[in-house]
């Protein structure tokens, strides 16, 4: 009995650990660094194991999507947000902390809509 105790709590541990592993941390992103990027949302993305904003903004010639990676659905319901908190094509301001590797991508920071009210908050 005190062997499968164990056995059961390895096993536990082994699963535990290996998710870890799989998850990245934001060390992709430079947290010394904000950038404000204001467009048009082209999708919002509630999906585990995190949620996404594809931002247009405009550049030249063509405009430039940005990916802006979020918390989780239930860390981002726990603040205020909703899946339908923000819908393509609404214009938003989005900071970021924007990807170490130059990418046109970055952690979020916080987001206010056209009339720069907070979005997501209750």
């Amino acid at each position: 009995m005190k062997k499968t105790r164990s056995m059961i709590a390895f096993a536990g541990a082994l699963l535990a650990t290996l998710q870890a592993s799989g998850h990245h941390s934001a060390a992709l992103f430079d947290d010394q660094k904000s950038v404000s990027l204001s467009g048009t949302v082209k999708s919002f993305q509630w999906t585990n194991p995190h949620c996404w904003i594809q931002v247009l903004v405009p550049g030249q010639p063509d405009a430039v999507e940005w990916s802006v990676e979020m918390g989780s659905p239930s860390q981002l319901y726990n603040i205020g947000w909703k899946p339908k908190t923000i819908k393509p094509g609404d214009k938003i301001t989005v900071q970021i902390h924007p990807s170490r590797d130059g990418k046109n991508a970055g952690l979020f920071i916080s987001a206010t809509n056209a009339d720069g009210k907070p979005v997501g908050m209750p």
